[in-house]
C-alpha cells in the first residue's frame, strides 16, 4: 500500500480493530444482561424504557440499576471526548490508546466483582461502552458504532436499497461491511451468553482480551505508518 494511501485512514479506523471492538460490544451487552440482572450495557434505549416501566409501577429502587448505567454510559462518552480534546495533537500514545486502555482495566476489574455488586458493575461496563462508542466511530472511513446496532442496520439497509436502484458495486460493499459489523457484534453476544453459562461472573474478561489485540493492531499500524514517513 502506497503512503498516502496508509495515511487516508486512521490507524483506528482498520477493519479488523472494528470487528474485535464490535464482538467485544456484543459480549459486554450479553455479560450484563444475562448476568448482571438484565441490564444493557451498550443498548441504553432498553435501559431508558425499562427505566420508565419501573418509575410507572413505583419500583423506584429497581429503577436505579437501570439509571445510573445510563449516567455512565453519559460519563463516558464525556471522558473520552475529555480524551481526544487534550491529547488529540498526539505522542507516542494515542488518545484512542488510553480509551483502551481504561476500557480494558474497568472491565478486568469487573470480573471481580460477585453479583452482590451489580449496580457498580453494570455502571462501570456501561461507563466503559460510552468511551468506545465516542473513540471508535468509524471504520474504513465509515461512520459505524461497534457497540450498537440500530444505527448500522439503517445506513446498512439505506445503502443497499441505493446500491440495487444504481448498480453500484462501491455503495453494495459499503452495505456490507455494515451488515458484517452487525453480523460480528451478535455472534460476540451468542459467544457472550455461552462464556457466562461456562465462566459466570469471569466471562467479561474475554472483552479485555479483544480489546488488547485491538490495541496491539493499532500499535502494529501506527509503527508501520512511522516508518513510511
Amino acid at each position: 500500500m502506497k503512503r498516502n494511501e496508509l495515511q487516508k485512514t486512521q490507524m483506528s479506523e482498520s477493519l479488523l480493530v472494528g470487528l474485535l471492538l464490535a464482538f467485544s460490544g456484543g459480549l459486554m451487552d450479553a455479560y450484563t444482561y444475562v448476568f448482571r440482572g438484565g441490564v444493557f450495557a451498550n443498548a441504553q434505549t432498553g435501559n431508558l424504557i425499562l427505566l420508565g416501566i419501573n418509575l410507572f409501577d413505583g419500583s423506584f429502587h429497581n429503577a436505579l440499576k437501570y439509571l445510573f448505567p445510563v449516567l455512565s454510559f453519559t460519563l463516558g462518552v464525556l471522558l473520552a471526548q475529555g480524551f481526544r480534546l487534550a491529547f488529540q495533537k498526539g505522542g507516542k500514545l494515542h488518545w484512542r490508546h488510553l480509551s483502551l486502555l481504561l476500557e480494558i482495566a474497568l472491565l478486568t476489574a469487573v470480573s471481580f466483582l460477585s453479583a452482590d455488586n451489580n449496580l457498580l458493575a453494570n455502571c462501570m461496563v456501561s461507563f466503559a461502552c460510552g468511551v468506545q462508542v465516542q473513540s471508535f466511530r468509524k471504520i474504513r472511513g465509515n461512520h459505524l458504532a461497534t457497540t450498537m446496532c440500530i444505527g448500522n442496520l439503517r445506513t446498512a439497509t439505506e445503502f443497499l436499497v441505493n446500491a440495487v436502484h444504481e448498480k453500484n458495486l462501491r455503495l453494495f460493499k459499503r452495505a456490507c461491511l455494515y451488515y458484517g459489523v452487525i453480523a460480528v457484534f451478535s455472534v460476540g453476544a451468542v459467544c457472550g451468553n455461552a462464556l457466562v453459562r461456562a465462566f459466570g461472573q469471569r466471562a467479561i474478561l474475554a472483552s479485555p482480551v479483544l480489546l488488547l489485540a485491538a490495541f496491539g493492531v493499532m500499535c502494529i499500524r501506527a509503527k508501520q505508518d512511522d516508518g513510511l514517513k
